[in-house]
């Protein structure tokens, strides 16, 4: 694999420049960096234009493939703050959910595409204003994702160890911004806030042995302090009944099936549902029937040291605190369901309260996208772009998708169904003359201003071959770069 991934570098030597030679040589012209293909788009007159995407994640690849394959006259070009490529497939998805990170090598076709270009290392607002791109390019589609996780807005949400599941997924994933995290796992249980696959993976990784986690490319620092884990127990809270939990079949699936554990979910909690599963649609039927099963099942003794407990109808009140500082536990507030229909039921409080004793408290119940400029139309009820159809509203040429146009919802085949119907959007709107198309050389200009910061898709191919190399030794898929600047230094080798 390394082999081949080196003879395809070699070959992409031929066919662009490092970012470090513009460096070395500034009179250099950015568009050098770039493919011979583009620098002769560059250089024709006609109808060639360009599309700038903001994020390089799953939208942002999705929208590219689907605009380079409706439009042949253009040029699109993929900006990512970081160095390196694909978002939350490279740090949210579980390190041992390889399968779901075979989608890179899709995307790495479409950044391998003649009139694609990657620039990474350029933040749009610090590096390049939303303004310059809106000039320079034909379109600008935005799907740089929910960069915040919501919070609880309790008591004691602020004391060490209270983490957002997003930060603690960044953590054992090799985000940089997240390497360290202070993570203290000296604890035997942990309380999960949240009912959806992001709160299984956490509770499946706090759960998983060691000498299966050694197999993947979780990165070493976290897998160092799992190692040393005292976490044994595991509870997963959430404020509505099991017909409302939205985590999937294959998620729950799994977590029954995690060797060395046991799952408990109350009895009490799954009476009846044997009653409703049949008139359920066929997904919620099938993992509610699961649900049911766990909650039933008479288990023999075993020799399981840990459990993960699914708690339903349970929102937090308070988190406690020892004498030292540190979490001790969390209040419970208990819940009863209101509203004639199971997707309007709403949970409402009662006087009932419950105290689940822990030293770490994970909450996993949701993101939020931030606005990336005041020129943009925003939404703070929905933390989405004000959008119609992926335009966004008063802004002819500016356009949005993925979890900042609708919200953090659904998973990546999601995703790309919402972004290919941006991208015929996007070529509907050019074709009919909604919105102008401007010329590659107000394009080529600004290039030619971030030259030297740029990180090209070569750039992260080297990036890429160091990881691979660093995990073989270790007997690992990869070891992820975590450091901004030691990325910088691969790519400029």
């Amino acid at each position: 694999m390394l082999a081949r991934r080196k003879a395809t570098l070699c070959l992409g030597k031929f066919l662009r420049f490092s970012v470090c030679a513009s460096k070395s040589q500034p009179e250099k012209c950015f568009l050098q960096l770039l493919t011979p293909a583009l620098r002769r788009h560059s250089s024709q007159s006609g109808p060639q234009h360009s599309v700038a995407i903001v994020g390089s994640g799953p939208a942002g690849y999705y929208t590219a493939q689907q605009l380079l394959k409706g439009d042949p006259g253009l040029v699109v070009d993929v900006y990512e703050k970081l160095p390196v490529p694909f978002g939350l497939v490279r740090y949210g998805v579980a390190p041992d959910h390889p399968e779901v990170k075979n989608v890179i090598h899709t995307f790495t076709q479409t950044a391998q595409n003649e009139r694609c270009n990657f620039l990474g290392n350029i933040e749009v607002g610090r590096d390049v204003s939303l303004q310059e791109l809106r000039n320079a390019y034909s379109a600008v589609i935005l799907c740089y994702g929910a960069a915040e996780d919501r919070t609880l807005g309790v008591p004691g949400e602020d004391l060490p160890n209270v983490i957002s599941a997003k930060s603690f997924v960044g953590w054992y994933n090799g985000l940089p911004e997240d390497k360290d995290l202070p993570v203290n796992l000296d604890c035997e249980s942990a309380v999960v806030l949240g009912h959806g696959n992001v709160a299984l993976d956490v509770a499946r990784i706090l759960l998983t042995p060691i000498n299966m986690l050694e197999k993947t490319d979780i990165s070493e620092h976290a897998l160092d302090c799992l190692r040393r884990s005292k976490v044994k127990r595991v509870h997963l809270v959430g404020r509505r009944g099991p017909l409302q939990v939205a985590f999937t079949i294959k998620e729950l699936r799994e977590m029954v099936k995690l060797p060395g554990t046991r799952p408990v979910i109350s009895p009490q909690d799954v009476q009846g549902l044997d009653k409703i599963i049949k008139d359920l649609p066929r997904p919620r039927r099938r993992l509610t029937e699961l649900i049911h099963k766990t909650g039933t099942a008479v288990r023999p003794g075993s020799e399981e040291v840990k459990e993960w407990t699914l708690h339903f109808c349970r929102s937090p009140q308070r988190i406690l605190t020892s004498a030292g500082g540190d979490v001790a536990g969390i209040e419970l507030v208990v819940n009863r369901l209101q509203g004639e229909t199971l997707e309007s039921q709403k949970a409402v409080a009662t006087d009932e309260r419950e105290i689940l004793p822990c030293g770490l408290v994970l909450r996993s119940i949701g993101y939020k996208s931030l606005p990336l400029d005041p020129s943009v139309p925003f939404s703070k009820g929905k933390n989405i772009i004000d959008n119609e159809d992926s335009r966004v509203k008063g802004e002819p040429g500016l356009y949005c998708t993925g979890w900042i146009g609708r919200g953090p919802v659904g998973v990546i085949a999601d995703t790309m169904n919402y972004a290919f119907d941006t991208g015929r959007t996007v070529l509907q709107d050019l074709d009919n003359g909604r919105v102008a198309r401007r010329e590659l050389g107000c394009r080529d200009q600004l290039l030619n201003k971030l030259r030297s910061k740029a990180v090209t898709f070569e750039d992260w191919e080297k990036i890429d071959m160091a990881e691979m190399a660093a995990g073989e030794k270790i007997g690992k898929p990869r070891e992820k770069l975590v450091n901004v600047e030691e990325m910088l230094q691969v790519a400029c080798r």
